[in-house]
């Protein structure tokens, strides 16, 4: 795609903002309410579906096969609908195989298995290029808003799924299950190709010089390793990893921390992720408010912008390390607000600086990048929150009480998010290798709507 190619407006931002909405829709039904009737209705062990999600997570390595796609066919939108239509066929069977674990377990978790590798197709290939397409078509001034859009809505997609779905499922039948499946799963490939229908028009027209048909097609692995040695790409691959780690290791055991050390009840403890929550989408809200009027004029505003969410993160994780150790006199609620505030900033200024990044170095290859990000960014999730569980388990055998075990995990989880606050101010130092790669864009142009 041309890099003069016209900019969107709000309303195409918000048009792509709608695939997350419908990817959301999706992913909270495989990932949440499957997972719900396996344990309860099913009565199967937790770990059947924690390891289904972390297997669709190790699927969506193949993002950046996925990203190169788009890169030399020069267009992202079949990319993501295709996607999108393999995400809902992904759905839909993970919801028969569920359905086929009541009477022949062994034969639906093994569909299952098959089911959630569709998904991960699915996701890994409509999300890379959804973020490739929002990298090369929004103003620089609008990065920060535009990722704050897209994954606001992406949350509102979980919420209104979980609102809508969950009234539909009752009474509860696995029959019901399924057609509740369908229905969501059709709907939201439905709502994400009226979203990107026509919205490359024009810009696709002209494709860069490595996209033309009369061009030699680099090979994939070729791609891979020129990505690989442009040291902004390699830097933010690490940095990605090692914040994302830190993000999602402490998913799985906040609300056993509020019931083990708080003696928070289960809807108590699920009020307080609410909580938590909130900070995120405020977080969010304000980085895209700040992104917008204020680092359009202010050169490095994402980097710093990165590691500051960083650097908050880390310190919200080491006061609920505090926390653990204080015990029910510390303000848990106050605690868990600021760690989803400095959560949200974080993620939005993170995913802004990836989307700015997207675009610099080789013209055309702005879909393997993502695919590169998005892959080490899965990897991460897919570790994070069995690593985090893990190592709770692990403390409480060697601590002599569990506030200590909790409070060694948190602690660790903030020295992690140092680190990747040292990583995030690394990403935007010049090298030798830099020299070589265009200059970070910093203008705006007029949108186009």
């Amino acid at each position: 795609m041309k890099a003069d190619a016209p900019y969107l407006g709000w309303f195409g931002v918000f048009r792509l903002g709608l695939v997350q909405t419908a990817l959301g829709a999706i992913v909270v039904l495989t990932t949440s309410t499957l997972n719900r009737v396996m344990v309860v209705e099913l009565a199967l062990p937790a770990v059947l579906p924690g390891a289904l999600v972390g297997w669709h997570y190790a699927v969506q390595m193949s993002r950046p096969r996925w990203g190169y796609g788009s890169d030399m066919g020069g267009a992202r939108t079949p990319w993501i609908i295709g996607g999108m239509a393999t995400l809902g066929l992904g759905a839909i069977a993970a919801a028969g195989a569920t359905a086929l674990m009541e009477s022949a377990v062994m034969t639906g978790v093994i569909a299952a298995f098959v089911a959630f590798f569709v998904i991960g197709v699915g996701v890994g290939a409509a999300g890379t290029n959804l973020l490739a397409l929002l990298a090369t078509r929004t103003a620089p001034s609008r990065k920060a808003a535009a990722a704050a859009i897209v994954w606001i809505m992406m949350i509102f997609g979980f919420v209104l799924t979980a609102g809508v779905a969950g009234q539909m499922l009752d009474p509860f039948t696995m029959t019901r299950l399924f057609i509740v499946t369908c229905a969501v799963s059709a709907f939201a490939v439905a709502l994400a190709s009226m979203a990107v229908w026509n919205i490359e028009k024009g810009a696709a027209a002209s494709p860069p010089q490595s996209q033309k048909a009369d061009a030699p097609k680099t090979p994939f692995r070729e791609a891979i390793a020129e990505i690989w040695n442009e040291s902004q790409a390699r830097r933010f691959t690490v940095f990605v990893f090692v914040s994302m780690l830190a993000y999602s290791a402490q998913d799985l055991i906040l609300e056993p921390f509020a019931g083990l050390i708080y003696g928070y009840t289960p809807g108590e403890s699920t009020k307080l992720a609410g909580v938590q929550n909130g900070g995120v989408l405020l977080g969010m809200i304000a980085t895209a408010i700040v992104g917008t009027t204020i680092g359009k004029s202010r050169a490095g505003f994402m980097r710093v912008w990165t590691m500051g969410g960083c650097v908050a993160s880390a310190a919200s994780l080491i006061a609920l390390s505090v926390g653990a150790m204080v015990g029910t006199s510390w303000p848990l609620q106050l605690n868990v607000f600021t760690l989803g505030l400095s959560n949200g900033a974080f993620a939005v200024a993170a995913i802004g600086s990836m989307m700015t990044l997207a675009s610099a170095g080789r013209e055309g290859r702005e879909g393997t990048r993502m695919g590169v990000w998005g892959a080490s960014q899965a990897i991460a999730f897919g570790l994070g929150g069995f690593l985090g569980a893990a190592a709770i388990d692990a403390t409480r055998v060697i601590f002599a009480d569990v506030s200590s075990a909790f409070a060694f995990v948190f602690g660790f989880e903030g020295l992690m998010f140092l680190l990747a606050a040292v990583l995030a101010a690394r990403v935007g130092r010049t090298s030798a290798d830099d020299m070589k790669l265009p200059a970070m864009p910093t203008g705006d142009a007029l949108p186009a709507e």
